[in-house]
């Protein structure tokens, strides 16, 4: 649902990445989102912000501690600052991205004494379909080569 949600962000002109908030107690989806900064003139716009909002409203409750996040791409400073102020969980991540990245890579949010709260991690899931995603994106977007793409 997460990669459907990352091709409708990349159908719309919006950098693929999609999250889905999911109760694994019932396994029902909470709230869906995806990337829409462009679209919505708005920075903050990432498809975890976007989930994080729908699933607090869903809710009721800005804390969401027994929620599963599921996202294409691992999770920027922003948003991994967003998914421990709303408590959530689990986050499990599809692509790496060493450049922005901020789990594994970067800031690690998580890592930081400062991190109030952190959620249990996962990523790699569907890792190739996700960053093939981001690829052919930018690849179209540059008009380049695949080489190109990865830079």
């Amino acid at each position: 649902m997460a990669l459907d949600l990352a091709q409708a962000a990349a159908d719309a002109g919006e950098v693929p990445v999609g999250a889905v908030v999911v109760d694994p107690a019932t396994q029902q989806v909470v709230a869906t989102g995806f990337n829409a900064p462009i679209s919505g003139h708005d920075p903050t716009a990432h498809a975890e912000i976007q989930a994080l909002r729908a699933a607090a409203g869903a809710r009721q409750n800005y804390r969401l501690t027994d929620l599963t996040l599921y996202v294409t791409l691992e999770p920027c400073a922003m948003c991994a600052g967003a998914i421990s102020h709303a408590r959530i969980g689990r986050v499990v991540w599809g692509a790496d991205d060493p450049k922005g990245g901020a789990v594994i890579h970067g800031a690690r949010v998580f890592d930081q004494p400062t991190c109030h709260w952190r959620p249990a991690l996962q990523g790699g899931i569907e890792a190739e379909t996700a960053a093939e995603m981001l690829r052919a994106f930018f690849r179209r977007r540059r008009g380049g080569t695949a080489a190109q793409a990865l830079r």
